[in-house]
């Protein structure tokens, strides 16, 4: 009995550090152009920096918008069968597009990256916050995860371009995702076999006592997640894929190398990753209205602070607001956690993806617009109003969030 007890405390575990694995890989992945784009496509093709956008868009576009199709088929297939084909897809995808040979060549295997990548987030999710208790937390270090793969890929890519090539960027960790992608395959075999996530999820089901204050109360919630959502999407792909620029053109007193930028980038997105273990501490205790209210109110100090500055000073302030940036991104998962049924819950988040990578994508060409034009000190001031702007929609949630009042089916 013990022996049984603590192989499914064992397997848990397993089944956790996969899943956070694969949320670093699929931000690794998204964002190992953004360096790439910054240093050697520019030499070798002879593209701009603005140019190269154009062609990461529909990655990006396609990051979001197969995001519902895939919560969809994970809720009626098997989630552990949709995140194995994450990880197998998505490296064979990497792969295909170190064999790029033309910005035209590099955009479609781009846009394939992003097909895959589009399954991680509504389906690992659904998987985290409906098997395990302490949902802010492990929200938030599912999370920093994701950050550390965000910050590894200037780290990982400006190494393998200073030490290969920038194929080798995409060639090495999509050999490591189809590993992975194996192993989890081999784990959860069992757990993959067709309508077995359908029908533990049907069993779980209830019927939801409500009243009418109640499903209006739902609702604002609802518009304010969905709102926050698209709004701090813009804040994070225009942090996350043009600090590195940022940081090639602000910190040169510190690093002049590729490996030495990607360093400096690693340090700030792996130090800002501590936001989103306090949040989810946080969030766990006094819920989400004053831990969302604080964070952007942060993220509109530190963003009206940055035009300017340049090597240590631009270091501290741009690790104040990616502290504060990175500290919201479990919040709007939290809330969705507490308000959806199991069994529609992948859908659910896929729907709150299709949102944000949707805009994600759309923000690269703002970013290449701000940029062409003003330079990065207008785009930081620009993000000082999107802080402003969630900060006062948040401050409509009520103190307490609602839970799902669920009652017996056959009662």
């Amino acid at each position: 009995m013990v022996s049984s007890v603590m192989t499914s405390v064992q397997r848990d575990r397993i089944h956790f550090l996969l899943l956070n694995v694969g949320h670093f890989l699929d931000h690794l992945f998204t964002l190992i152009i953004a360096t790439v784009a910054v240093t050697a496509l520019k030499a070798e093709w002879g593209l701009s920096y603005d140019q190269i956008l154009s062609y990461a868009a529909p990655g990006f576009f396609a990051f979001g918008v197969f995001s519902l199709p895939a919560g969809w088929l994970a809720d009626k297939w098997s989630r552990e069968g949709m995140i194995a084909v994450f990880f197998v897809g998505i490296g064979v995808a990497s792969i295909v597009t170190a064999l790029a040979r033309s910005p035209l060549e590099l955009g479609l295997a781009l846009f394939i990256v992003g097909v895959f990548a589009a399954i991680y987030h509504p389906v690992g999710l659904a998987i985290v916050t409906e098997r395990w208790k302490n949902t802010g937390m492990r929200l938030a270090v599912n999370g920093v995860w994701g950050n550390l793969g965000v910050g590894s890929a200037a780290l990982i890519t400006g190494y393998f371009i200073d030490h290969g090539g920038w194929r080798m960027a995409f060639i090495v960790p999509g050999l490591v995702s189809i590993a992975f992608g194996l192993i989890y395959a081999a784990v959860f075999w069992a757990a993959m076999k067709p309508g077995r996530a359908v029908s533990a999820a049907k069993s779980a089901t209830s019927t939801v006592a409500t009243t009418v204050d109640y499903r209006a109360m739902l609702w604002r919630i609802s518009v304010i997640v969905f709102v926050t959502t698209a709004v701090s999407s813009i804040i994070f792909q225009s942090t996350t894929f043009a600090l590195p620029k940022v940081f090639d053109e602000r910190l040169r007193g510190l690093a002049s190398t590729a490996t030495g930028l990607g360093q400096l980038a690693f340090l700030v997105f792996a130090v800002a990753s501590i936001g989103q273990l306090i949040v989810g501490y946080s969030l766990d205790r006094i819920g989400p209205r004053i831990v969302f209210m604080t964070v952007a109110l942060l993220q509109m100090i530190f963003f009206w602070a940055m035009p300017g500055l340049v090597d240590g000073p631009a270091l501290l302030c741009a690790l104040a607001f990616m502290l504060a940036a990175f500290g919201q991104i479990p919040i709007n998962d939290y809330m969705i956690s507490r308000m959806a049924q199991g069994e529609f819950r992948a859908r659910i988040y896929g729907l709150r993806y299709v949102v944000s990578f949707s805009v994600l994508a759309a923000t690269l060409p703002l970013i290449k617009f701000v940029y062409s034009t003003w330079g990065f000190d207008t785009l930081f001031r620009i993000l000082a109003l999107a802080a402003a702007v969630i900060f006062l929609v948040v401050s409509q949630l009520p103190s307490r969030m609602p839970e799902l009042r669920a009652i017996s089916a056959t009662a």
